[in-house]
């Protein structure tokens, strides 16, 4: 086992990832920016190295700055968390390549699954369903493209090949728009990734977002934990998660997840890892495979019992998984609320001090958070300052512990959505649960024209 590891991120994914090597007994390295100069995990670290300024540019994706910072403290793992490098398949071959661990899988798997068309063709040769579309890249023939589009049927979407974050997408429900659309996506995705590779699907009407947990060694061994339902999003960000799905066949979870297993098998996967699909009508379609640790990944460890960041460590330091599949158990159900510094309708980031700040309690509640009284929320990074976690027998158990833990917290000072989070927890349709992806930004813009009628 590693003695001492850096922890190449910020905010509440850095704690977590501290209180994960504490309880192993492993030292921490933590880097920040200047703007985090007063951040919790930073105090609370054997040590700590500033990075630079609070760009994140200059600072938590500078590549030679975090090198040096583990060489200089003679760290022999670099944990990258989510977000920032942590998917960055050079960042990963050049700690590697400096003597240290990545806590993640290898580079090259990396680049297999961050490039849409490379990780669709080899999950269809694992067998994972995936949604009907192009067969790779679109080529430059635009005959070729529409007779294409016109095979997988009206409306599609066209996506950047090394996309992500809900940038790099258009939705076409006309031939007419079609190569324009296939033109602009193009231009975007050379701009943003830095490679203009589009490929084509069929665009689902109203489909959930349900993702599928992976856990996998170095020696083969791979297996699930289970599926979480992430449907509840806004501009293609979550908002709030649960495990297990609701209304989903145990039956049909297990076939998915034995397949998602099977393909971390085929291409040598190793480390945690979360494939994202698209569940419409009893189907998944896989559409893309995070190689890395996901914000929501307590709901899967409140289930399950196993700490997703400490398999991940040991994972890295050359362990195999210590359980199979048989051992793994699902039991009761959680929910989690990404709690943002922003206006819970308008969504406007609301970075500021807060003076005021007191977190929930109580039997089934835990709360992965790195703010404080007096915390000072920086404008230069993410709005989330936190996530509320609720588990209960049941899923009606779960919810009402979350409904109370979210009337007793305080954040003052700043904007949350906390308000956003109590409106759904009393919306009827998130009760009986099976929201489509497009749920939450139909509410929204309801509630948009109630206010403005209100106004008027």
């Amino acid at each position: 086992m590693f003695e001492k590891i850096l922890i190449a991120n910020r905010g509440e994914i850095a704690l977590r990832i501290q209180r994960a090597c504490r309880e192993l007994g492993i030292k921490t390295v933590v880097v920040h920016s200047e703007a985090d100069a007063d951040a919790k995990y930073v105090k609370l670290a054997d040590e700590s190295v500033c990075i630079g300024p609070a760009s994140s540019t200059q600072s938590y994706l500078n590549i030679p700055a975090i090198i040096s910072a583990a060489e200089v403290t003679d760290a022999e793992a670099i944990h990258p968390g989510y977000g920032f490098l942590s998917e960055n398949a050079d960042f990963a071959e050049r700690v590697e390549n400096s003597g240290f661990a990545f806590i993640g899988p290898r580079p090259e798997s990396i680049r297999l699954m961050g490039d849409k068309v490379s990780a669709k063709d080899a999950m269809k040769q694992s067998g994972v369903p995936c949604v009907p579309g192009s067969d790779g890249a679109l080529p430059e023939d635009n005959d070729e493209i529409i007779r294409i589009a016109r095979e997988v049927g009206y409306p599609v979407i066209i996506k950047a090949a090394g996309g992500g974050g809900g940038r790099g997408m258009r939705v076409v429900h006309t031939e007419a728009a079609l190569l324009n659309a296939v033109s602009m996506t193009r231009t975007e995705a050379q701009t943003a990734f830095g490679n203009p590779m589009v490929y084509m699907e069929r665009f689902l009407e109203n489909p959930r977002h349900i993702e599928i947990q992976v856990l996998a060694d170095q020696h083969g061994n791979a297996v699930h934990l289970g599926e979480r339902d992430c449907s509840m999003q806004r501009r293609h960000q979550k908002i709030i998660e649960e495990a297990p799905a609701p209304g989903l066949d145990s039956k049909l979870r297990d076939a998915i997840g034995e397949r998602c297993a099977q393909a971390c098998r085929d291409i040598g996967y190793r480390g945690a890892g979360t494939f994202e699909f698209l569940y419409e009508d009893g189907e998944f379609f896989f559409i893309e495979m995070n190689t890395r640790v996901q914000v929501e990944h307590p709901v899967t460890e409140m289930i399950t019992g196993i700490d997703i960041v400490q398999e991940q460590i040991r994972v890295a330091a050359g362990e195999k998984l210590r359980f199979k599949q048989k051992d793994i158990a699902f039991r009761g159900h959680a929910l989690e609320c990404r709690i943002n510094a922003e206006g819970a309708y308008t969504l406007i980031p609301s970075p500021g001090r807060i003076n005021q700040y007191h977190a929930p309690g109580g039997p089934g509640i835990r709360v992965d958070s790195h703010v404080y009284q007096n915390y000072t929320v920086p404008s230069h990074y993410d709005s989330m300052i936190g996530k509320v976690i609720a588990y209960g027998d049941t899923r009606q158990q779960a919810m009402a512990r979350m409904r109370i833990a979210l009337s007793e917290m305080i954040v003052a000072g700043i904007d949350t959505n906390i308000p956003l989070h109590q409106d759904l927890l009393t919306d009827a349709n998130f009760i009986q649960g099976g929201c489509s992806i497009h749920y939450l930004e139909h509410k929204l813009a309801e509630l948009k024209k109630l206010r403005e009628a209100a106004k008027s």
